[in-house]
């Protein structure tokens, strides 16, 4: 449990409206508020259900309507000054938040039933949450404050969530006044120099302070004497540390739990039961505290570590645990995090040489960067326990290496399979062999021809018929030169796209096709090229981007000779996957500018004559080759229209990708396709899940489709489409029929 005395996000003013009321509920999370009165006065609470309860008596009420007429005006309240232990009673019955209010009835403080949570500043850290990452400045400085605003400027810069300073009283932490050390311990001496000359007044810090608010970064602070709390909490810091040194000491340890702000608590130099003693001590006073495991020498040995402790901690604790670092390095910390750490906290520096013991053990900008990334990196790594999925690489790579269920002969429509007349073979592309006891026994739907792949629908009774779909506007189909003819025997789409591997594009079109025919065509360029080439219009690198331009141009040439075996009332579509990929990371924003003027610049140099180009939109994380990779343009939904509308260039709105980009970006799919489906001349209807789960089948991703249909029937009536379900040409293209079957009732 947490006595919570930082009540502004939970109280409102009773005369507000009810609609300020559900906005703090809402920013709050907490699913109830309080109402005092310009007094401080408790006047009564609204929850959800009150709310919910009074609109359901009172439909045509208006949200204006004051927050006191609404609420309950006798909530459960107890004595500000209770024991946790009484109060934690309380919420045995169902409540999560308590008011307390002292003996005149003003709200003082709110009991929160909860002890896994640490809000600092803007970030609340849980189980679920990223670790918070501070760097500690600490006396690094070196009594400069210019020096610490340049460290502050530097820590921004690594993506650090918070950066920590020390602030001391010299004369009333020290036995001798103005930190005079004559007749110390040869180490204390040292000490007390270092921190005379290093140390900052309460004016240096709060300049410095100043300067970290400009950066909307969270401040912490480790206060190593009483007036240092109190100068802390007067200037509003969001957290408190408290040194390893200071673990046994109660006095100042009471003092900092009951100025109500988060504390982070080292337990390095302490014995196991001064931790139990102090923890007890922080939960009595209804503290919101975490415990880190910290090893107290400069540098400590990778030996005395021991981040196994953190576990021990976190029982002790009842609480979230971190690491405070002092070894060199920082494969630690990442270590701590994969461990369950959820704060991280290393000293941080410009110059390992400098004067002081923690220049040591600090890192340097381009370290502690590196640390934060490869936390992130971890931290994504480290999923959940649930059932173990295939990801969208692995379902890629296990086409391209696995093996599948593949006939012995020929079977006609209406024969049984046996067992004798499967075999399994590679690649990947059909029934896996798990599936065979499934498969033999089955009387075929269709002739399965000797060498060709059973496909999981070879086990379904129910499968999509292909057939004469009727939409309001222009469908295809995907396909290869190899696999056209097939897939339009029953069904009629008004046109092909045609997705060009590179080997397709040395192919002799006259002896692909041997008559016009009566449909219409799309294009669409290889994904990769030889030599594991992939086009980038976007690149500064000259051979790159020269190749780029010939590989598109040749694709065009091959579109407009392509003219010749097709029936076309316009010129024919050629989507382009321009470029600006990268390998490691994503740039900037800032940064795409130059590469979608180089992208500019590239089209240019293209003869486009009777063809139309379309530019993809894409994914953030993109699939190439089995592979992961980062895609940075077109990505964007604002600033893919603004290319178009710059270039004069069309777009092939990827549903799929699209969807991937919003949640990427945490912007609605609507908000996406308002700004591309005006500027799209082709659609790739297709359903995608998370941030890299592409190419799903319509209808079992996060897709609204009815919506998004409604959407596109407003914003962009007449722009063809053909359904892009991956691997959907399998068994005669089951996946691409069964998606057009879904969206006949939404197009």
């Amino acid at each position: 449990m947490i006595i919570e005395r930082n009540i502004t996000p939970y109280i409102v003013f009773s005369e507000d409206p009810v609609l300020t009321a559900l906005q703090k509920i809402s920013a709050n999370q907490q699913r109830i508020i309080f109402l005092v009165n310009e007094s401080g006065y408790l006047q009564g609470a609204l929850s959800d259900g009150d709310f919910r309860r009074w609109l359901i008596a009172n439909p045509a009420a208006s949200l204006e309507t004051s927050t006191f007429e609404v609420a309950n005006l006798t909530p459960k309240t107890a004595p500000f000054g209770a024991s946790p232990a009484e109060l934690q009673g309380e919420f045995a019955q169902g409540i999560s938040l308590l008011p307390l209010v002292d003996e005149r009835g003003h709200l003082v403080a709110i009991a929160v039933d909860e002890q896994n949570v640490l809000r600092i500043g803007r970030t609340e850290i849980s189980e679920d949450s990223p670790a918070f990452i501070i760097a500690e400045i600490g006396n690094n400085h070196q009594g400069d404050v210019d020096f610490a605003k340049r460290l502050v400027d530097l820590a921004v810069e690594t993506g650090a969530d918070a950066v920590k300073f020390q602030l001391r009283d010299m004369d009333a932490l020290y036995r001798q006044a103005g930190s005079k050390s004559a007749g110390e311990d040869l180490g204390v001496q040292y000490t007390l120099d270092l921190l005379r000359r290093f140390s900052f007044n309460v004016d240096q810090m709060f300049e410095v302070f100043d300067h970290v608010k400009q950066h909307d970064m969270d401040i912490m602070c480790t206060p190593w004497d009483a007036p240092s709390v109190q100068a802390l909490v007067d200037y509003g810091v969001q957290g408190l540390k408290v040194a390893s040194a200071d673990l046994t000491n109660h006095e100042l340890l009471r003092d900092m739990a009951s100025r109500g702000l988060p504390m982070l608590v080292s337990t390095g130099m302490s014995r196991e039961e001064e931790i139990r003693e102090s923890v007890n001590l922080l939960r009595s006073a209804g503290a919101s505290y975490a415990l880190l495991q910290c090893q107290s020498t400069y540098p400590a040995p990778f030996k005395d570590v021991n981040l196994a402790y953190m576990d021990r901690l976190a029982e002790i604790g009842q609480s979230l645990v971190g690491y405070s670092g002092h070894e060199r390095g920082y494969h630690v910390p990442i270590a701590a995090v994969a461990r369950g750490a959820k704060i991280i906290e290393k000293h941080f520096t410009t110059d390992k040489t400098l004067e002081g013991n923690d220049h040591t053990v600090s890192l340097l900008p381009e370290e502690f960067k590196a640390m934060v990334t490869q936390i992130r990196e971890v931290e994504e790594s480290i999923g959940t326990a649930a059932p173990r999925e295939v990801s969208t690489g692995e379902l890629m790579n296990r086409v391209n290496l696995a093996k599948s269920l593949v006939a012995t002969r020929t079977i006609a429509q209406g024969e049984v399979v046996s067992e004798a007349d499967v075999e399994v073979k590679s690649p990947g592309r059909g029934l896996q062999p798990n599936y065979l006891p499934q498969l033999v026994g089955r009387t075929m739907q269709r002739e399965v021809e000797v060498g060709s792949f059973f496909f999981e629908g070879d086990l379904k009774d129910d499968l999509v018929t292909r057939r004469d779909f009727k939409f309001d506007r222009p469908w295809g189909l995907p396909v290869r030169y190899h696999d056209y003819k097939p897939l339009i025997e029953d069904a009629k789409p008004d046109f092909l796209e045609f997705h060009f591997s590179y080997k397709d594009l040395e192919i002799n079109i006259d002896d692909v096709f041997d008559r016009k025919l009566g449909m219409s065509f799309t294009t669409h360029l290889p994904d990769l090229f030889a030599g594991d080439f992939l086009v980038d219009l976007a690149s500064r690198d000259q051979d790159i981007w020269e190749r780029s331009i010939a590989e598109v141009q040749r694709t065009i040439d091959i579109t407009r000779d392509l003219t010749r075996y097709f029936t076309l009332d316009n010129d024919p579509i050629m989507v382009v996957t321009m470029g600006g990929f990268t390998k490691d990371g994503h740039i900037a924003p800032a940064a795409r500018v130059d590469k979608y003027e180089r992208i500019g610049e590239a089209l240019k140099h293209l003869n486009t004559s009777g063809v139309r180009l379309s530019a993809q939109t894409l994914p953030p994380y993109p699939w190439l080759m089995g592979g992961q990779q980062f895609h940075n343009l077109f990505l964007d939904p604002k600033d893919t229209a603004d290319f178009s509308d710059t270039y004069d260039t069309e777009l092939c709105l990827d549903i799929s990708h699209t969807m991937l980009a919003a949640n990427f970006l945490k912007m609605p799919l609507s908000e996406a396709v308002e700004l591309l489906a005006p500027r799209s001349n082709h659609l790739h209807l297709v359903d995608g899940v998370g941030v890299d789960g592409e190419g799903v089948q319509v209808g079992e991703g996060d897709v609204d489709w009815a919506a998004l249909g409604k959407q596109l029937r407003e914003l962009n009536p007449t722009a063809s489409f053909i359904p892009e379900i991956w691997q959907g040409h399998v068994n005669n293209g089951e996946g691409f029929f069964t998606a057009l079957d879904r969206l006949e009732k939404w197009l």
